[in-house]
Order: structure tokens, then C-alpha cells, then sequence
């Protein structure tokens, strides 16, 4: 065996972070770069976090993806509190926090343009009212899973933000057609809609997202098993990606008509 083999390899992020990275390497790092280093790297213990922001002032992304399973409130608020300029925040997973950190990111961060709230299961009807009255130029904006949320607040939402260019509202089995009506009419720059798993959504909104919303591109409706293929072909005609095969039945009709007869065909494996 030769010696490079023998020798064993390290990795920066491998360094104590409290006694090593933190006093005599992260300190003199540029701010990107420890933005950076937060979103790409493991965990990030606690101590570690409250160090990097501690004295930040000029944050415009915060991710805590990597550190979901602890930072809460306490942790989080100093910093919302003095980065007024953020405008992309994702707290994604952060099953620690509460309302409270969702209310300090509407009150602070006034520029906010893409926020990520997916999973996170204490965003109720009040805190996202007050996202809604205060960061009205909000472009993108993920509520999977935010299971307390229902018509109320997405259509309150959908009054006051209406630069919106992508929602998820996936896995939301509250979400109606009245939530997806109010967001066609208002957000006429819709882009991106994700509504995976709204059991209770239909036809009708479909038809109306189609109607009210010309820059769609892409639609996920997959176990919607209310929406079928009537108020969904429109939109495969303007080419609106949809996450959803068209069902077997129509390619049957298409072979009918280019062969004069229906083909059989035999489905068991």
C-alpha cells in the first residue's frame, strides 16, 4: 500500500466549530461566503449559527435547512430583527419555531420576495395575515403541508400579494376551489401552482386558473382525483406543463380516429 493511501483526508467543516471555524477562520470569511457554507455544509450547531449572525446586519437570503431540528424562536429572532433587508427567507422544516418567528418576518422584512414555510405546522390563519399586510411584493411563497391553513387565509393572501409567480399549497386537504378562484383572479402573474394532494379542489377552479392565468407554466394537481382531463386540456394546449398523464381513454379516441376503429388493447401483465 503506498503512502498516499495511509494518509487520511480532512475536510474544512471536519474542524471543531465552537474552539476552531467560528473564533479563527468563519470570523474573517466574507458574509456570502458564510451564507454559503451554512446552505452546503451539515448541521450547523447551535452555538455555531447564533456566532456566524451575531453581528450581521446586511443578510438578503437566510436558509436554515441544515439546522432545522433545533433553531426555534430564540435563536431566530435576534436575527430576523436586524436584517431588515432580507428578502428570500426558508424556514422549511423548522418544526421548532412558532407564529412568532413568521410575525417578526413580516413585520421586519419588508422587502421579502420568496419566503419557504413547507412542513411547517404552527403557520395559522393570523400569522399569515400578517405576512400578507406587510410584505405585499411577495413573488413565491411554499405552504405544503401547512395544515392549519384554510380558504380564509389563502384567499386573503391572494388580495394583498399580487405579484405572486409560484405557490404551493400541496398536501393541504383544507384548500378548496375558493382558495384557487381568489389566487387565479388576483394573481394574474401566476407561474408555478402546486396543489398535490388538495383533495378538495375541482374542475371549476381549473377552468378558472386557465382563464385568469395566461404566464402559467406549470400545474401539479396529482391525487386531485377530483380534476379530470376536461378543465385540464386547455392548458396542455397553451403547453402548461401539468404533472398529470392524460388519461388512457383519450389515446384511445386519438388511435379511433386516425385508424377508424378502437384498437384493443390488452392491459395485464
Amino acid at each position: 500500500m503506498d503512502e498516499e493511501a495511509k494518509t487520511p483526508t480532512w475536510d474544512l467543516l471536519d474542524l471543531p466549530w465552537e474552539d476552531v471555524l467560528v473564533p479563527h477562520i468563519l470570523c474573517y470569511l466574507p458574509l456570502q461566503h458564510l451564507v454559503s457554507l451554512q446552505r452546503i455544509g451539515p448541521s450547523i450547531p447551535k452555538e455555531a449559527f447564533c456566532s456566524m449572525l451575531k453581528d450581521n446586519k446586511v443578510l438578503h437570503s437566510l436558509s436554515m435547512q441544515n439546522c432545522s431540528d433545533w433553531v426555534s424562536d430564540k435563536e431566530l429572532l435576534p436575527v430576523i430583527g436586524q436584517n431588515q433587508h432580507l428578502q428570500r427567507v426558508d424556514m422549511s422544516g423548522c418544526a421548532w419555531l412558532t407564529r412568532h418567528s413568521l410575525v417578526a418576518v413580516s413585520l421586519s422584512c419588508m422587502h421579502l420576495q420568496h419566503l419557504g414555510l413547507a412542513h411547517c405546522e404552527w403557520v395559522d390563519s393570523l400569522s399569515l395575515r400578517s405576512l400578507a399586510d406587510h410584505c405585499g411584493g411577495l413573488e413565491s411563497i411554499d405552504l405544503t403541508a401547512c395544515r392549519q391553513l384554510k380558504d380564509d387565509a389563502i384567499c386573503y393572501l391572494a388580495k394583498k400579494c399580487l405579484k405572486l409567480r409560484s405557490l404551493s399549497l400541496a398536501v393541504n386537504a383544507n384548500i378548496t376551489d375558493e382558495s384557487v378562484e381568489e389566487v387565479a383572479k388576483n394573481c394574474r402573474g401566476l407561474e408555478q401552482l402546486d396543489l398535490t394532494g388538495c383533495l378538495r379542489v375541482r374542475n371549476q377552479s381549473i377552468r378558472t386558473l386557465a382563464e385568469y392565468c395566461p404566464k402559467l407554466q406549470s400545474l401539479k394537481v396529482n391525487h386531485c382525483h377530483n380534476v379530470t382531463e376536461s378543465s385540464l386540456d386547455p392548458l396542455r394546449k397553451r403547453n402548461v406543463v401539468i404533472d398529470v398523464e392524460p388519461p388512457l381513454q383519450r389515446a384511445l379516441v386519438l388511435l379511433q380516429d386516425v385508424l377508424g376503429f378502437a384498437p384493443f388493447i390488452n392491459l395485464q401483465i
